[in-house]
């Protein structure tokens, strides 16, 4: 398994001169950009893996300072003019030993704080970059994942993941003008919230594994290998019962919140068939029980009041509110088992009374049905005063997923019947991966994200309550770093083996795939080949970003991160003739483009997001 190492997040002063640093690395690294060619994966033949390779290539020259490593990934890069290299080899020097304040990271919380937000609807321009942060959010710092020598660990063993809560976040910020906060990014939540337009297995009762290999734009002589998990079409053929408890505390009162919060629960009360029902609970200090409404049909006027009703109050007392709505969720699964049960938690997750801990929360939450769960969904709103790390571990434990809406109309997109039933309905529970290296093939490896995934190789043959559950529909993408130990040169070569389980809800059924990963070759164009290589780019965005350490602290310094976004900004320019008319790939451009210190403009015709 991977064994993460500590991280810690770059000071204030640090990080204001670091977003200024990044502007100018961008202009010289301009003078690297040149063409290349993308590539698409070739049909299999036999095996139900694939994985496409780059032809070999010649080395570029080593460079000698961060910002002289700005090149394209299939072409080399010309000489830098003495003026420019002499400017960058002073720039990251300045950069390399840039002062650090001692009491900046007292203005998070302990857990890693920071600050908060989410996607965009349509075009935006960004503010210019800042240093400031929402006011009282917090974060949990999660130990980065270290590159591993297959002599010493071939195997590699995660928890399958669909969140995406961690880019939108960071884009809502970026839109708002606030810096991004290193702890507030996971990179396999920025990785999974784009479709990369995986194809779907051939069989309903399996996962699609697919597996493609490129050349690493960072590290000349290594690879990255992208694995991908495809969970086949939901099918919506079962009834709902659906519980809503909204916060009603006074920290509600900040923005928007409580406009956000009612318009989602709406969209949901709307979604819903004459079939379904709802049950909506309201707390604060304690539940108001005057707006309590059991299980009823989606049309019934006490619904509706109980929603439009939803004002701030007093303090939060999460547990209260889940402790009723888990109660009336049970007794809606007990007189239906035939349907798919759900708790939707709409709060800022600033929990001040009774258990304010997700661990303490789920506790009193009682035993699982394991055969037919009460699947947690946590809806999360607010930019200042906002508790990511609660909101996050609710959804994860509690077998559903998190989310974190910036505005109404998000709100009331998000929760269109088939957009939330996507991301609802289970495939699989309890999935996790285990990847094995060829130790003949590969010399290290390493996990990029995940780092609240990673479990035991030993845990992985065991059926565990803390493993993902997958919807149907929805996808997983993973990226390891790779050094190989000699290069790829047959279009069948073996780099290891995937193996997946999982438990198939309601029956308990036990399953498990293998797959191959193999070794093949790129088709010229295509968009298959720019969204791998987008994916990379998210991938390691995300993960360098997320590695910020103050100065003092050595590796990674301020200096070479910024030379390496500003690589892959190179990177992502070269990308827009085959994405540039989607909306995602015009949102993680501004947000890159916020990190490097400059301004995007978006205007795109598709959406490019996951479902």
């Amino acid at each position: 398994m991977n064994t993460p190492e500590s991280r810690r997040s770059v000071s204030r002063p640090a990080a204001v001169a670091f977003v200024v640093a990044l502007a100018a690395i961008v202009a010289i690294g301009a003078t690297a950009i040149l063409t290349r060619d993308l590539g698409t994966l070739i049909d299999p033949v036999t095996p139900p893996v694939e994985i496409a390779a780059d032809p070999p290539r010649s080395a570029p020259e080593p460079s000698a300072s961060p910002p002289e490593q700005i090149r394209a990934w299939s072409a080399q890069t010309p000489p830098v003019p003495a003026a420019i290299k002499a400017e960058s080899d002073a720039l990251a020097a300045q950069l390399a030993g840039m002062p650090v304040s001692a009491d900046w990271g007292s203005s998070f919380q302990k857990l890693g704080g920071s600050q908060s937000q989410s996607p965009s609807s349509g075009p935006r321009r960004t503010s210019q970059p800042s240093s400031s942060v929402p006011a009282a959010t917090t974060f949990k710092d999660y130990l980065r994942t270290r590159v591993v020598s297959t002599g010493d660990d071939a195997v590699s063993t995660f928890s399958l993941d669909t969140d995406r809560t961690s880019f939108q976040l960071a884009l809502n910020w970026v839109n708002s003008g606030y810096a991004v906060e290193p702890d507030s990014v996971r990179a396999e939540e920025w990785l999974n919230a784009f479709d990369y337009r995986y194809d779907h297995p051939l069989r309903d009762d399996s996962f699609a594994l697919s597996s493609a290999v490129i050349e690493h734009p960072l590290n000349y002589g290594q690879h990255l290998v992208r694995l991908a998990f495809q969970a086949p079409p939901f099918v919506d053929d079962r009834p709902l019962n659906v519980t809503l408890v909204m916060d009603a505390s006074g920290s509600m009162s900040e923005g928007n919140r409580i406009a956000i919060a009612k318009a989602a629960a709406e969209a949901i009360r709307a979604s819903l068939r004459p079939r379904d029902r709802i049950a909506v609970v309201q707390f604060t200090s304690d539940v108001i029980p005057e707006f309590t409404v059991e299980h009823s049909a989606p049309d019934d006027r006490a619904v509706r009041y109980s929603i439009e009703a939803l004002q701030p109050h007093q303090t939060t007392n999460v547990q209260a509110g889940l402790d009723l709505g888990v109660q009336l969720a049970d007794q809606a699964r007990q007189q239906r088992p035939g349907a798919h049960n759900y708790v939707i938690l709409f709060s800022d997750g600033v929990a001040n009374v009774d258990a304010t801990d997700p661990f303490g929360i789920l506790e009193s939450l009682g035993t699982r049905n394991s055969a037919n769960p009460l699947r947690l969904i946590t809806i999360g709103v607010g930019v200042e005063n906002f508790n990511d790390y609660l909101l996050e571990q609710l959804a994860q434990h509690g077998d559903g997923w998190y989310r974190y809406l910036s505005d109404a109309d998000q709100a009331r997109s998000t929760f269109e019947r088939r957009n939330w039933l996507a991301i609802s309905i289970p495939f699989a529970d309890q999935t996790r991966a285990q990847v094995t290296w060829d130790e003949d093939v590969v010399a290290s490896w390493r996990l990029i994200g995940y780092e609240n995934r990673i479990t035991s190789d030993e845990s992985f043959a065991q059926d565990r309550r803390e493993f993902a559950e997958i919807p149907a529909g929805s996808a997983t993408t993973a990226f390891y770093e790779v050094e190989l130990k000699r290069p790829l040169t047959s279009l069948g070569q073996r780099l290891g083996e995937i193996e997946l389980r999982w438990v198939t809800p309601v029956s308990g059924a036990s399953n498990r795939q293998h797959a191959p990963i193999l070794g093949n070759r790129f088709r010229p164009g295509a968009e298959a080949g720019a969204l791998l290589r987008f994916g990379a780019i998210v991938a390691l965005a995300s993960d360098r970003y997320s590695s910020l350490w103050s100065a003092s602290s050595g590796y990674p310094h301020q200096g070479q991160v910024a030379a390496e976004l500003a690589t892959l900004q190179v990177e992502l320019d070269h990308l827009d003739p085959q994405l540039g008319g989607l909306a995602a790939y015009r949102d993680f451009g501004t947000v890159l483009g916020h990190l490097l210190g400059h301004q995007q403009f978006t205007e795109p015709s598709r959406s490019g997001y996951s479902p």
